[in-house]
């Protein structure tokens, strides 16, 4: 069987990656790995009209962040190319006048402006909307003259005007449609390009896919699929449909929803490992009752008998959880290495990172490890861990800092910790508190102060591993300027 499955992901380059198309990449990946398959990448860029420079290249970044590589396509090649649908005309021109020729297609010369007169009067009486086939029985002379005189016309696809289509898809079951409602669909476009509908047949064939794996949306024009296949004597692959992604409102997932495009969740400081976790369970069980898979526990357990048939909600709390646990379990120069990128975007460090820099930044990371869901979080809770000058949170330092002796407790703090000879962890928390306990202040009245001196705010990272991560030099420095600067401003809002 692993000879046999050969199966394709063939985005349209119309823009960034859609999460859906992802996990229907996902799907498809994790399908040709658990039978030892053939996954191919194929580049469905027929639609001139929407095509965003640029695309082609993104979506095979986002492919490659997912780790879904493909054996055959573009930037690996394969004996089957090429894998860019615009770079396949001609083949799709030949197997159209085949059909031409056949009885099995036809030239429609009716104009833009025709068809779309057409539609609105059929709108108008509540008819279904499609092609009213005027041009399917036009005689071989008539078409013959429009020809020669060079009229503009597209190829269309002789649907049966009776009968039924069916097929057993392997997520659906058994479904049929009436041919009755099939328009006679277009196959080549009066631009020379082909259609989704045609070319999709076409490479299918040609590319020996066996299984297609792709959304539901498409279940309704698989039939017109069907007739092409049959039309032109190629074998009909198994179809699986995918379930659609909802938003929360179990509404379709869109942008009112949120992000939807991959790229943004790559930039937000999702893990590639969480983000495949996360997409292989929106339709999709193992039967068992967990979460948490790697990458080659999904190979291992991904069936098509796991496919759900109804929609799956994209939950993005559920996906922050599951980031943070992803997070939570790297190692600390892994994640250092993978903030570094954040907290230069935010201008915490310069664009060229110096070897102490990396150290720094390997001492700090644990400290938001616990903390955050996704790493661009990370520089909003470190950021004073690398500037010079830090802000005050006004109500950390009116609950904190107020006190008439809180300038003298700062000093004292950073006297005890200039003086101190075991620069750890534990020492730094003895003698925070030893300060705090000779001078009346214990506990929290011993914590916060110190916690605003030298982070600027009321909450973070633990204040003793904070101390330890921000130095010596640094901790003191802030801790007496704090002193000065509010026990001023005190001075100044004290009435004369």
């Amino acid at each position: 069987m692993s000879d046999s499955i050969r199966v394709r992901f063939a985005p349209s380059p119309t823009g960034d990656l859609h999460v859906g198309n992802a996990r229907s990449a996902l799907f498809t990946w994790l399908f040709a790995r658990h039978h030892g398959g053939r996954f191919i990448l194929r580049i469905e860029d027929t639609d001139r009209e929407r095509l965003v420079p640029g695309s082609v290249e993104t979506i095979q970044e986002d492919l490659r962040w997912l780790g879904l590589t493909w054996d055959e396509g573009p930037s690996v090649g394969g004996d089957y190319g090429p894998y860019v649908q615009s770079q396949r005309l001609p083949i799709y021109a030949k197997y159209a006048e085949q059909l031409v020729a056949q009885g099995h297609a036809y030239r429609c010369y009716c104009t833009r402006e025709r068809l779309e007169e057409m539609r609105a009067q059929q709108v108008a009486a509540g008819q279904p909307v499609g092609y009213d086939r005027r041009c399917r029985d036009l005689s071989p002379e008539e078409d013959a003259r429009r020809l020669g005189q060079g009229m503009p016309y597209v190829v269309r696809i002789k649907m049966p005007l009776d009968g039924v289509t069916s097929f057993t898809d392997l997520v659906y079951g058994e479904l049929s449609f009436e041919n009755a409602l099939l328009d006679d669909y277009v196959a080549i476009k009066s631009d020379g390009f082909p259609t989704y509908n045609f070319a999709n047949v076409v490479d299918d064939h040609l590319m020996q896919i066996s299984h297609v794996l792709r959304a539901d949306e498409f279940i309704s024009s698989t039939p017109r699929f069907i007739v092409a296949y049959r039309y032109l004597g190629f074998p009909i692959p198994k179809f699986a449909h995918l379930p659609m992604l909802l938003g929360p409102d179990r509404s379709k997932l869109g942008k009112r929803h949120g992000a939807t495009s991959l790229r943004v969740y790559r930039e937000e400081g999702y893990l590639p490992e969480a983000m495949v976790n996360f997409l292989a369970l929106l339709g999709w069980s193992a039967g068992e009752d967990r979460e948490l898979y790697s990458r080659d526990e999904l190979i291992e357990r991904f069936t098509l008998e796991g496919v759900h048939k109804t929609p799956a909600v994209f939950d993005i709390q559920k996906l922050e959880w599951m980031n943070g646990v992803y997070i939570r379990a790297l190692g600390t120069d892994e994640l250092a290495d993978k903030l570094l990128p954040f907290l230069q975007r935010a201008g915490l460090l310069p664009p060229s990172v110096a070897m102490e820099d990396r150290e720094y930044v390997a001492r700090v990371a644990p400290l938001a490890r616990e903390r955050i869901k996704k790493l661009s979080e990370a520089p909003a809770l470190l950021d004073f861990f690398f500037r010079e000058e830090i802000e005050y949170d006004p109500s950390a330092v009116r609950k904190w800092l107020s006190a008439a002796d809180a300038g003298p407790y700062l000093l004292a703090v950073a006297d005890a910790l200039e003086r101190l000879v075991d620069w750890s962890t534990d020492a730094i928390e003895q003698a925070v508190r030893a300060t705090g306990e000779a001078m009346g202040r214990a506990g929290g009245k011993a914590v916060h102060p110190v916690r605003t001196a030298v982070t600027g705010r009321m909450v973070g990272p633990g204040l003793f591993e904070t101390i330890h991560a921000l130095g010596r030099n640094r901790c003191v420095w802030r801790l007496r300027d704090a002193a000065k600067r509010f026990a001023k401003s005190m001075e100044r809002a004290e009435p004369t």
